[in-house]
């Protein structure tokens, strides 16, 4: 019977520990100097690049580019209205790269519901949205190039708002 009782009460000891513990823990987080964190959709800088010029395009028919470099396919799209995001003298000229996020395939536009297309996985991602994930196995949206457009309608990418696929860091 002595023996249970002891049991016991090493129970308690550990359980009150334990809790005695985790408040110290959390105390200490609070306390120290917080995490760096970047934003889920940070701006990634790459150097500007000349893309098109805005009377190359028409409405909802995909133009091929390559940037930040020419290991990094992507398409400009004029979408026929404003979007967020969207440059140009009407806000609709959006640019992405077209490498899935989740295994890099090659995707293509589909103009009907203005969607990216992956065939290997089935991932759709929304232009109109900011490259948003609709459907499929990704786990990030599609990276949407920062766009500029100058006084004589060029269109300049300067920067991504996310890691492109195959990339180990945010430099070329």
């Amino acid at each position: 019977m002595r023996c249970k009782k002891m049991v016991d009460v090493g129970r308690r000891q550990f359980l009150r520990g334990g809790a005695l513990a985790a408040a110290g823990a959390a105390a200490a987080t609070v306390t120290t100097t917080p995490a760096q964190a970047t934003p889920a959709n940070a701006q990634v800088d790459y150097p500007s690049g000349k893309l098109a010029n805005v009377a190359d395009l028409a409405v909802n028919e995909p133009v091929d580019i390559e940037y930040p470099d020419a290991d990094s396919p992507g398409v400009l799209i004029k979408l026929g209205q404003a979007v967020d995001g969207g440059v140009g003298p009407d806000g609709d000229i959006v640019a992405y790269s077209v490498l899935c996020p989740h295994k890099g395939y090659y995707m293509s536009y589909k103009s009907e519901d203005r969607t990216m297309n992956c065939p290997g996985h089935f991932s759709r991602f929304d232009v109109e949205a900011g490259g948003q994930q609709v459907w499929g196995h990704a786990t990030q949206n599609l990276p949407q190039f920062t766009l500029r457009v100058d006084d004589n309608g060029d269109i300049f990418a300067e920067g991504a708002s996310d890691l492109i696929f195959g990339r180990p860091s945010n430099v070329l």
